[in-house]
């Protein structure tokens, strides 16, 4: 029998580092593509989660009609934005440290920032979106929250809510609030997320009141491939789904081993 045709797919790095995606990944991300967009209603949005997996199987879903995006590595998202189209819209939903906030609004096509966590992380933000983005449209963002207070996960703690969302409406200009992100538990032998949901709901109910909004302004992103449909019911405007759509990811590489210190043998 014919091997399966293959594809080599870089994202800028050596050949040997090339992916080699085959016909057959690429028809399963339409086929579960397909999937995953009947069974979200039409006024929501799929953030196709793309982490860790080659751009091609990212084309491929956008020549199936995804547009939206989302990605947890900075420096994912900014080589794999170039491979996309201009009118892809890249969603960041990791944690994001200060110092990557350049990096991150160097990519044009990023739309939106779902886990702005602190006041200080708003503020960079700002900074570089003023300066390297002037005359275009503020940048959207949300506000995390860390609804099931694992340390794990990032966020800010509810009670924390209202005042991350004032601080970022008072004091950046070149940003727009767009609504709160939390991640809910992974599953129901932790609880499963349904509290982490009303949570956000009501930490959301608060923003909009002391900001002086209808609720339904202020988006909810939340929800993942193992809970998106309970998302939804809960009342998400914004789901996140990425294995269910491009399949299990593989192990993030460890880091590079670092060389030893002068006159120390190696490990």
């Amino acid at each position: 029998p014919r091997a399966p045709q293959t594809r080599r797919w870089s994202l800028g790095g050596p050949a040997s580092d090339m992916a080699e995606v085959t016909e057959a990944e690429l028809d399963s991300v339409r086929e579960r593509l397909a999937a995953v967009r009947g069974r979200v209603p039409a006024d929501r949005t799929l953030v196709a989660v793309s982490k860790l997996k080659p751009a091609e199987l990212m084309v491929c879903a956008y020549e199936a009609g995804q547009r939206d995006f989302g990605e947890n590595y900075v420096q994912e998202l900014v080589d794999k934005g170039p491979r996309l189209p201009a009118d892809a819209r890249l969603h960041f939903i990791g944690h994001l440290q200060t110092n990557k906030v350049k990096l991150l609004l160097s990519e044009p096509r990023l739309c939106c920032v779902h886990t702005v966590d602190s006041l200080k992380l708003a503020a960079e933000l700002q900074k570089r979106a003023a300066a390297l983005r002037p005359g275009q449209a503020p940048l959207a963002v949300m506000a995390q929250v860390n609804t099931s207070g694992e340390a794990s996960k990032g966020g800010c703690a509810p009670a924390e809510c209202v005042a991350l969302c004032e601080g970022i409406r008072a004091s950046c200009p070149a940003l727009r609030l767009t609504g709160l992100m939390c991640i809910g538990k992974y599953s129901a032998a932790e609880g499963g997320s349904a509290a982490d949901f009303e949570t956000l709901r009501r930490c959301r109910s608060e923003a909009a009141a002391a900001l002086g909004e209808e609720e339904g302004a202020l988006h909810l992103s939340m929800g993942m491939s193992h809970d998106f449909e309970e998302a939804i019911a809960a009342g998400a405007t914004h789901v996140r789904v990425g294995s269910t759509i491009f399949g299990a990811r593989p192990p993030k590489p460890p880091p590079a081993a670092q060389p030893p210190a002068e006159g120390q043998p190696p490990p």
